[in-house]
């Protein structure tokens, strides 16, 4: 099991109606907004690198009013 960190940066205002939908993103076991340089603050997992990453672009960096994400895929 692999699992990763994808910070998202938001739109101005758009963290709160956009929570709900990145929690709701397939990988995605929890999601937080945070302060600081990104909004919005998530755990995925899946059974290879590349399914959370193909989870982040097709899922999480679709939604309208996600302006950048960044993914930390977790080496222990």
């Amino acid at each position: 099991m692999v699992t990763a960190f994808i910070m998202v940066k938001t739109a101005a205002g758009k963290s709160d109606e956009l929570l709900s939908a990145v929690r709701e993103s397939e990988g995605v076991t929890e999601a937080h907004i945070v302060a600081g340089q990104y909004d919005i603050i998530a755990e995925a997992t899946g059974t290879e690198v590349y399914d959370i990453m193909q989870s982040v672009s097709n899922h999480v960096r679709d939604l309208e009013g996600v302006a950048d994400t960044r993914t930390y895929i977790c080496l222990e």
